[in-house]
């Protein structure tokens, strides 16, 4: 039997050790820490009995992805639920930019800008299967539908700032520039409007749901979809060098590109150690984790229903917050994203007291303490919630590195969303999973198509490592 060792057991790592298993390799997953699941791990970090995601936490891209969506989860227990509200963008007037899964009902509620925003996202949300097809490979290969592609393309081209010029008003163009924020990139760049037409449009096709029981629940679903396919998973291992997985037929690598050059070492052609080497991190994250009784006292009443709040304000000042981090500094009202995961899983919550989960974007490897400023951020838009916190709990960007290492520097997107990488990452080349040493592969998010529990990282490399084998 062909034997395959995967190294690092998050989602891409799984998703990579069950696409070999499905053909027949014998497959063991090595994970370093004690637990598997890299950022879709769930625990109780505050009040017992309250549930956490550490990291990873509502999923429009989790449904739309095909090799997810071919594995049946759902026999293994995964259950999936959508609030009321999928997002939500509040500004200082006290309005918000609200999205839900109905178009029709979003732009309803855009007033002026519906019929505009209907003609964008719709033809791309009716076709978002076909379009996830081509943009779930690499960028290099021949388009499944050139037509969808035609229609993204040119927007997805655009700096969000200038594509955000179609709407008149404040709300609707601060919901599309909260969702291009997810890019960890200034706004006003080239091709930052991908990312915001990417998660808009599966916003409508698919919404935005949370897992029932935490985003753990997907891992766990994962773990047992493995072990039906008689794979073999060994936790508390940490692979330090190639010499200890050398001896299998293909080695699988859910690492950043520089760890996996220094696993690699003096195997990896030395044009490739290069580019590892020099591969670009983003912005980081701070995260913090609320118990907050009563939940969150958002002005906005959409808000109050919303599984996800955008806290930033306008377009402008999402715009000049992402700008800031980009250059190392923190602005005094950083960009942050509220996760309401219980109002759609109420398992979460313990009596009144619920899960608030947020984090803010703040520069690569910041070592301060910006809890304050994250707590002030939201206290714009929901006066009194300090006085409604039990508890908190706060992980800084070396805090992330450490919980998960391919975070670099805080960096939860596993790679810089420049011009260049997000079209190739993590080097130029026709194959980016292949590492240039026989039978070796990255399958990280620092891989086409990128962040996200979607596995299509860890799917696409194994594809190309069985193809090698054929």
């Amino acid at each position: 039997m062909t034997e395959a060792v995967v190294v690092g057991a998050g989602p891409n790592g799984l998703a990579s050790a069950i696409t070999l298993a499905q053909h027949g390799l014998g497959v063991t997953l090595l994970e370093a820490a004690q637990t598997v699941g890299g950022g879709a791990r769930t625990s109780e970090l505050t009040v017992p009995g309250l549930l956490h995601d550490e990291c990873s936490a509502v999923h429009p891209t989790a449904l739309a992805s095909p090799f997810l969506r071919s594995l049946e989860l759902e026999r293994h227990g995964l259950r999936w639920c959508w609030p009321e509200v999928d997002l939500a963008h509040p500004l200082e007037t006290g309005c918000a930019g609200v999205l839900t899964r109905s178009l029709d009902n979003t732009a309803h509620g855009l007033g002026v800008d519906g019929r505009s925003w209907r003609r964008l996202f719709g033809p791309l949300a009716e076709h978002y299967d076909e379009l996830v097809e081509d943009l779930f490979r690499p960028v290099l290969h021949r388009p499944r539908h050139p037509s969808v592609l035609a229609r993204f393309g040119p927007a997805a081209l655009l700096p969000a700032t200038v594509l955000a010029r179609r709407w008149r008003t404040a709300e609707a163009r601060a919901l599309f520039g909260g969702v291009a924020a997810h890019a960890f990139h200034p706004l006003g760049r080239p091709l930052t409007s991908a990312i915001g037409l990417m998660l808009t449009a599966a916003g409508h096709a698919y919404g935005w749901p949370v897992a029932e029981g935490g985003s753990q629940s997907i891992t766990n679903a994962m773990v047992a979809r493995f072990a039906e396919l008689g794979g073999t998973i060994k936790t508390g291992v940490l692979v330090e060098s190639y010499h200890e997985v050398s001896h299998a037929d293909v080695v699988m690598l859910d690492l950043a590109p520089g760890a996996a050059a220094r696993v690699l070492g003096e195997q990896l052609p030395r044009h490739v150690a290069r580019a590892y080497q020099h591969y670009r991190h983003g912005p980081g994250a701070f995260k913090l984790d609320l118990a907050v009784e009563g939940g969150v006292p958002w002005r906005n009443d959409a808000c109050r229903r919303a599984g996800t709040v955008h806290v930033g304000g306008t377009i402008e000042e999402v715009a000049a917050a992402e700008r800031a981090i980009h250059f190392g500094h923190l602005p005094p009202r950083p960009f942050v994203l509220v996760g309401q995961q219980y109002l759609a899983d109420p398992t979460r919550s313990v009596g009144d007291v619920h899960p608030i989960w947020a984090y803010a974007h703040v520069p690569a490897g910041f070592g301060g303490d910006a809890t304050e400023v994250v707590i002030d951020q939201i206290e714009r838009f929901a006066p009194g919630l300090r006085e409604r916190i039990v508890e908190k709990y706060v992980r800084s960007t070396s805090e992330l590195a450490t919980y998960n290492p391919n975070y670099v520097g805080g960096d939860i997107a596993t790679g810089a969303n420049d011009l260049i990488q997000l079209a190739m990452r993590p080097r130029i080349t026709a194959n980016p999973y292949h590492t240039g040493l026989p039978g070796v592969y990255l399958c990280s998010a620092a891989t086409p198509p990128g962040a996200g529990v979607h596995g299509m990282c860890g799917h696409n490399a194994a594809r190309a490592a069985l193809r090698a084998l054929r």
